[in-house]
């Protein structure tokens, strides 16, 4: 295993390093489940931009301190803010989406793989962000829930958009408008989770799984993040146009032809990101 380098986030709120070509983001406010601070907003945003564009990482790894995941925004601060009381509904409705976009949006639109591991409850923006990635993995005692209903609230971050195409619109609308806690093995199920493991088994387990991926094919990996994103708003042959011309461009690549001489010559491929 290779020396990690540690990054200055600017807040303590937010860990941050890369290790074994894994760019690993640590939620670090377990006092308070991890929600979301200020802090958290303004280093996340600076993180995913450059670990994203940062060649020497292959996969991104969201992990978090303590006994939560994320709890999601700070429920005890909702609306005590004076700038906030100030601020015009135009003004409000502008810096949410703002928030949303550097939150979520932006995680999702990274072309690397991208993994959550959840070693505890993970709730509101908190399950938003873990379903933004593209794999996750849970301890057996995570929790997940919506709980916006629980507050007279109908969602952000994109909640609606991923539930519903990760376990359709009947059991989005279950989990939204009930809030319930959904425990680690049910949420296996429903398709929230990838993977399960043992409390003890998760930081090793998770990050395994991202380093095997930051070792991959990575333009091919970008591919099929988009392919699958085009999916999604196409129908078949548009779908199959689109996935030709992505095809014939990681035919052109380094790591093709690495994975067709390791495949005859039956060994693992090393392939270099290009």
């Amino acid at each position: 295993m290779s020396q990690a380098l540690e990054i200055n986030t600017g807040t303590d709120d937010l860990l941050a390093e890369i290790r074994d070509r894994v760019g690993v983001i640590t939620l670090n406010r377990p006092q308070a489940r991890n929600a979301i601070s200020q802090g958290m907003k303004v280093a996340w945003s600076k993180l995913i931009k450059r670990f994203a564009d940062d060649p020497h990482v292959g996969a991104i790894l969201i992990t978090a301190t303590g006994t939560a995941f994320c709890a999601g925004g700070d429920v005890k601060g909702m609306g005590q803010s004076s700038a906030t009381v100030e601020a015009t509904f135009e003004q409000r409705m502008a810096d949410l989406r703002a928030d949303q976009r550097k939150l979520i949006g932006e995680l999702f639109a990274v072309r690397k793989p991208t993994v959550a591991a959840l070693p505890g409850a993970a709730a509101g923006a908190g399950l938003a962000i873990a379903l933004a990635c593209d794999i996750r993995i849970a301890s057996q005692s995570a929790i997940l829930t919506t709980s916006y209903a629980k507050v007279a609230l109908p969602g952000d971050c994109g909640i609606a958009w991923l539930l519903t195409k990760l376990v359709g619109v009947s059991r989005a609308r279950e989990l939204m408008l009930l809030s319930e806690r959904i425990d680690s093995r049910r949420a296996e199920a429903l398709g929230l989770l990838n993977r399960v493991v043992a409390d003890a088994e998760l930081p090793q387990s998770a990050f395994e799984l991202a380093a095997s991926l930051a070792q991959g094919p990575t333009f091919a990996f970008s591919c099929i993040k988009d392919n699958l994103d085009h999916a999604a708003a196409s129908d078949l042959f548009e779908s199959m146009d689109h996935e030709a011309e992505n095809l014939i461009k990681a035919e052109l690549t380094l790591d093709h032809k690495e994975g067709v001489r390791a495949f005859a010559e039956k060994r693992k491929p090393a392939f270099q990101g290009r």
